[in-house]
This record gives C-alpha cells, structure tokens and sequence, in this order.
C-alpha cells in the first residue's frame, strides 16, 4: 500500500515538474475587474505586453467588471488551477470580505499570490472651479457644510473609496460617498464640479493635474508621489492615520501548481524589471514592487484583517 502511494505521489510530482517545462503553451489570460484605463488596468496591460515578449504567448488582458471587482476575481476564483487565468487586482481585494459577507468565493482560499505588482499614491484631486488649494480647504468646507459635499470613488471597496474613508475619519467630517463603475468615470464627474473631491490613482490624475483640468488637494500615501513632488500628503497637512497604501497584485486560483507559480513569479519580476516597463510605470508616478508568492501573501493575509476593521470603524456597506 505505501509503495503504490510513494509510486502515485512521485508520478503526480513529475507531472507537475512536466507541466511547468512546458508552461505556456498557450494563451494566458489576466482577468482585470476593473474598467479600462484604471490603474490597476494600466500596469496589468504594462506588465502582459511585456510577458508576451518574454514567453513567446499572448498574455491577454479582459476587463470583467462590478460589484466592486468580485465578479472579475469571482471568475478566476472558479477558473481551472493551471496559471493560464489570472487576476490582476487593487489593494479592494483585501476589503471586499468585509463589505460583501455573501461572496461565492473566498478571498483567502480561492486565490493565492502570485507577486505584487506596483505601488502608487492616490492624488485628492478637485475641479478648480472649486477653489480648493489644499486637503484643509475642503476639510474646512465639509466641516461648514455637514452632510452636503461629496467625494467619488471607483467603487464600494476600492482603493480610492478607502483612501477617502480614512481620510474622512481622520478629518472628522461628515460627506456623502458617490460610487462609480470605475476612475474614468470618477474622475470625469470630479473633473466638471459634479462630484467634489476624488482620490484618483496617479496614474490616471496626473495628466488632468499638468494641464489643469483639476487641482491636487493632497497625496493620500505615507510619501508624496514622485511625480508630484510638490503636493503634500494628508498626513503632512495634520490629518493624522489618514495614509492608504494602493497597490495592484497578480493572483491565481487556489490549486495552481507551485512550480507554475514559480515560473509565473519569475516572469512577472522579469516583465516588471524591464526598462521598459519600469520607465514607462516610473514616469506615471508608480513604482513597482515584485515580491514572492509567500510575501504577498503575508501582506494580503495582514490587510484582510486591518480592513475589516476599518469597513467597521467607517460603517461601510453596499447600497
């Protein structure tokens, strides 16, 4: 009985070993749950350009957006375990647990990390017809105006709806929540006066902020971005634990092999570590930040429960 359990383990082991020599051999799919031109979007597309030069595959990004980006990471949640479908997804991952209790996957068990991607500040971005400087100008206005100003988001859950509910907790004010289906959107409405403030990824705010379609109030990051270096963060303008940490991260279905994970994560350092990738991210004010499977993770694992507790401490729920 234990030799044919020793003869099966060690058949299993070799065809996995098998399988990860020959990976790819056909097109990869990245499940993106957010809307094109989000930030999350924006590296994913960066990082499948580069794979697909690398592997010699296409590496091809779909859009599967709603419900916060649970029906894109639902998708690959129920995808077959063999790294050609995978999720790319923001810092929502680790909130929408808390948010949405009847989720028909569990973040936690379904999908396993395959690296972290990049890392970038939100920008509090407003129109200028406004007349907003600064974070404080619209904290002193919300402040005069309980309950009557307004601040968009990508959706419930999402990295730029988060970063405003420290940011409102930590200012003490009262403002109303206006959900998107993603930062276009948001940031269209934010742009033409329609909604206040928004807490838009760099990456889509800073050519709005050059040209002077809006006005950036404040970094939402510990650190200012590094292509705005001249804009104060949140926490530099004395609103204290007001700081949010986006990031964008690939995972796979729970199962994947770990020698298809290996191979994916070296890929991914690889594509990421490109000159090319790295100055074109660099130069929208992200930073990339590949990191192994058992890193992520941790860090997945650490937020789950430092944002459930914020979804309590804010009251947030789906409307």
């Amino acid at each position: 009985m234990l030799r044919r359990v020793l003869i099966a383990t060690t058949a299993a082991l070799a065809a996995t070993a098998a399988q990860a020599q020959t990976f790819p051999d056909k097109p990869i799919h990245i499940i993106v749950p957010f809307t094109a031109g989000s930030a999350t979007d924006v590296v994913a597309r960066s990082l499948a350009q580069a794979m697909s030069k690398n592997l010699g595959q296409p590496v091809i990004v779909d859009n599967k957006t709603g419900a916060g980006g649970t029906i894109g990471a639902s998708q690959v949640a129920k995808s077959a375990p063999d790294g050609y479908t995978l999720l790319a997804n923001s810092s929502a991952h680790t909130v929408n647990p808390s948010i949405y209790p009847n989720l028909n996957y569990d973040t936690a068990k379904d999908l396993i990390a395959v690296s972290l991607l990049a890392q970038q500040p939100n920008i509090m971005v407003a129109s200028p017809a406004k007349g907003w400087k600064t974070a404080v100008d619209y904290a002193n206005a919300a402040k005069a105006n309980p309950g009557k100003l307004t601040y968009a988001s990508a959706g419930v859950g999402s990295g730029t709806h988060m970063n405003a509910e420290k940011f409102k907790l930590a200012a003490g004010i009262d403002t109303l929540h206006v959900p998107y289906r993603g930062t276009p959107e948001a940031l269209a409405d934010t742009m033409n006066g329609r909604t206040d403030i928004f807490f838009a990824p760099v990456i889509a705010a800073l050519p709005m902020v050059r040209d002077g379609r809006v006005v950036a109030l404040a970094a939402g990051s510990e650190k200012r971005s590094s292509v705005l270096p001249d804009v104060p963060t949140t926490e530099e303008q004395g609103f204290k634990n007001s700081a949010y940490d986006f990031w964008s991260g690939l995972f796979a279905p729970a199962g994947t092999p770990p020698a298809v994970i290996a191979k994916l994560n070296a890929e991914v350092r690889k594509a990421l570590e490109s000159p090319e990738v790295k100055e074109r991210l660099s130069a929208l004010g992200t930073d990339i930040a590949p990191t192994t499977p058992a890193e992520f993770d941790k860090k997945v694992a650490r937020e789950l429960a430092e944002n459930a507790e914020l979804v309590k401490r804010a009251n947030i729920k789906v409307q």
